[in-house]
């Protein structure tokens, strides 16, 4: 009897093992994790439920964890405890070069107009070129990082010429409003929160100095074992795209509901934010490649790395 009972549990274990590697448990998906920061298209997706609608046939539950920025949302797609989230162009490239277990799947207009470097109004700060020697609050392998460096570069003056404050966006608040840094380099709706306080001097968003995208990631063994959807949420993310296109009187207050920012600030964040979503393309690929060549040269990152091995491809049926 002890001996057929060990048969048919290591039996057990053998199918068990054979439907682990076939991907067939994969099909058992009950409940999504979504990844979100205090603004743009998935808040907007959320608001309207859009992906709960897309994925409730199924028996698919969704749930949205919120993030400040976009490293330590990479990290929770690395340990798998999110599924898929969106951050901006810095974080899939630290995390990349850093062993994360990640995948880029879509890619989202920049945050353009909504990411600024600034000082207060008072500053002698009057120019890019006046930074040289001062602190600029920043968080380390942020877009806004991305920006600092890459705006550095266009006025001439060495990285290394400046102090870097690496600060989350409520700490780098706390040492703005207490002058313990020269400037602040951040996005929305921190930026717009930052307008509506102090009226700053703005330097320079990335609008003026980059041309990049913000990227809808997944973690890359959940994107292999349930790609229909990831394409879904691609899909979802589209619709609430252009349900914010086709309702702009509407987005600041969609944004409000879900995220508890002050209406005031998130109604400049959504005036100046541009909906979308679109395929990883082969020039996508290389400006994010030339932005990870930066950071690398500059020694912000500690080995190179090569965007395209990081890029999901949607199954074909």
């Amino acid at each position: 009897m002890f001996t057929l009972t060990r048969r048919l549990f290591g039996a057990g274990l053998l199918a068990t093992g054979l439907l682990s590697a076939s991907g067939l448990f994969a099909a058992e998906l009950t409940e999504f994790k979504i990844g979100y920061q205090k603004t743009g298209l998935p808040v907007i997706a959320r608001q309207q439920r859009i992906i709960e609608k897309a994925l409730e046939p199924k028996g698919i539950t969704v749930s949205w964890v919120e993030f400040t920025a976009g490293p330590p949302l990479v990290e929770a797609l690395n340990v798998g405890s999110i599924n898929v989230g969106w951050t901006g162009d810095a974080p899939p490239i630290f995390g990349q070069a850093a062993g994360s277990a990640i995948t880029y799947a879509a890619a989202l207009p920049s945050n353009g107009a909504g990411e600024a470097i600034f000082v207060k109004p008072e500053s002698p700060i009057q120019s890019l070129a006046d930074l040289k020697g001062k602190k600029i609050g920043v968080g380390k392998g942020t877009s806004a990082h991305n920006l600092v460096v890459a705006a550095l570069e266009k006025a001439g003056i060495d990285f290394k010429d400046i102090t870097p404050v690496y600060l989350s966006p409520a700490d780098a608040a706390a040492a703005f409003a207490s002058d313990k840094i020269d400037a602040w380099a951040v996005w929305d709706p921190f930026f717009a929160i930052a307008e509506t306080r102090y009226k700053p001097r703005i330097l320079t968003t990335s609008a003026q100095t980059l041309n990049v995208k913000t990227y809808f990631l997944a973690n890359r063994d959940f994107a292999k074992d349930h790609p229909e959807t990831v394409t879904a949420t691609i899909a979802a993310l589209k619709d609430a795209a252009a349900w914010a296109d086709a309702n702009r009187d509407k987005v600041a207050e969609a944004l409000h509901e879900v995220t508890g920012v002050p209406l005031e600030a998130q109604t400049i964040a959504a005036n100046r934010s541009t909906f979308g979503i679109e395929p990883i393309t082969p020039e996508v690929v290389a400006s994010q490649q030339q932005t990870a060549d930066r950071f690398f040269k500059l020694g912000l990152i500690p080995r190179q790395i090569t965007i395209s091995d990081a890029v999901w491809t949607a199954p074909s049926n």
